[in-house]
C-alpha cells in the first residue's frame, strides 16, 4: 500500500511531502509512547499518532518511519513540519481517532507489527 492509498482510507490530508505519496507501506504503528516507537517500530513503518512535538520527528528520523499520521485532526507547529521537511518525513493529518485509523489501515489490508516482530 503506498502513503496516496493511507492518504485516502484515512481521509487524510497532506501537510508536508504530497511529492512523496507514491512511498510504499509495509506497515503501519499506532501509538504515543517513543520509547515504545523506538523499542518496537521497525523500519519503513508508519507511525500514527496524536504527538506532535519534535521529538517525534527525531525519533520518526532513528528508526526510519516511512511517514507520519496524526491522528484526531491535529497539526504540529511550523517548526515540526519544517523539521519533518529537512528529514524527508511524510506528515499526514486525519480527524480519526488513533483507534478507528488503526482499524481503517488494517481492514484495508495494512499489517501491524505482530506480522514483524516477535513482541
Amino acid at each position: 500500500m503506498t502513503l496516496a492509498g493511507i492518504k485516502d482510507l484515512l481521509d487524510a490530508r497532506v501537510l508536508w511531502g504530497e511529492e512523496l505519496l507514491q512511498q510504499e507501506v509495509t506497515a503501519a504503528f499506532g501509538c504515543d509512547l517513543l520509547s515504545d516507537m523506538l523499542a518496537y517500530a521497525p523500519e519503513g513503518v508508519l507511525l500514527l499518532t496524536g504527538l506532535t512535538n519534535e521529538h517525534l520527528i527525531n525519533t520518526a528520523d532513528i528508526i526510519g518511519a516511512c511517514g507520519i499520521v496524526y491522528v484526531r485532526g491535529k497539526i504540529p507547529d511550523r517548526s515540526v513540519i519544517k523539521k519533518a521537511a529537512e528529514k524527508g518525513i511524510p506528515l499526514l493529518t486525519t480527524k480519526m481517532f488513533l483507534y478507528e485509523g488503526c482499524g481503517v489501515l488494517y481492514s484495508g489490508g495494512l499489517p501491524g507489527l505482530v506480522n514483524h516482530r516477535s513482541l
